[in-house]
């Protein structure tokens, strides 16, 4: 299983967050943004940052670096090695299991990730069995498009989908991320979506906006 990095609430924790890292990033990356979303007193909730494994990528010149999968084409239709975004989709199901076995619902647990994190956020929650507690997909875009219609799962149709992006992003352009957001909406998904005047980054009326939907999806 992913070694992981795990803050654990003042109180039993009721729920979980799955917050996936970017690109060559590692589990500390998003740490320090629980403190600033301000969550509620006893809120109860567990955040798990998983360590990606570590692997050559090719567009980086074959540099081994903390990865979810390997970017073998700078073209957008290409990113994506479906091998590798399905390879960490098991591992991520593992650290669901893993919750599970530790008391936390299903539908207490929510996934989340950045920029390739939130490809295997969307990729997983998307299909798993069991109705989770919601998918954050930040600065990201929606990968494996093309198997969704039979691979997603029936107990998920409904699942609360934030979706965020900035409208300077050099990395993932926001006009991937606005088309990932209509095919997710063709195939009936409703989206949750904000856009900021920001690069591939985070901002604080982005930590805001989650700290908002973490409250109401989790009723914190």
């Amino acid at each position: 299983m992913l070694d992981c990095i795990t803050l654990e609430p003042d109180s039993p924790a009721t729920a979980c967050v799955i917050w996936m890292h970017g690109l060559g990033a590692d589990g500390n990356d998003f740490v320090p943004i629980v403190p600033e979303l301000n969550l509620p007193t006893g809120h109860g909730v567990r955040f798990v940052f998983p360590n990606a494994p570590t692997m050559p990528v090719t567009i980086n010149g074959g540099y081994v670096m903390r990865a979810w999968y390997d970017i073998i084409s700078a073209e957008l239709d290409k990113r994506a090695d479906e091998g590798g975004v399905r390879r960490s989709q098991a591992l991520i199901e593992e650290l669901i299991a893993d919750q599970r076995s530790k008391g936390i619902a299903a539908d207490r647990i929510l996934l989340a990730g950045f920029s390739q994190g939130g490809v295997i956020a969307l990729q997983t929650g998307l299909r798993h069995p069991d109705k989770l507690a919601g998918i954050m997909a930040l600065s990201t875009y929606l990968a494996c498009a093309d198997s969704l219609g039979v691979e997603a799962s029936a107990a998920n149709r409904q699942i609360p989908l934030f979706m965020v992006h900035g409208s300077m992003d050099p990395v993932i352009p926001v006009a991937l991320a606005k088309l990932s957001k209509a095919r997710l909406e063709t195939h009936g998904y409703k989206v949750e979506w904000h856009e900021y005047g920001m690069p591939h980054s985070v901002c604080a009326e982005e930590i805001d906006d989650i700290a908002a939907f973490l409250k109401r999806v989790l009723a914190l």
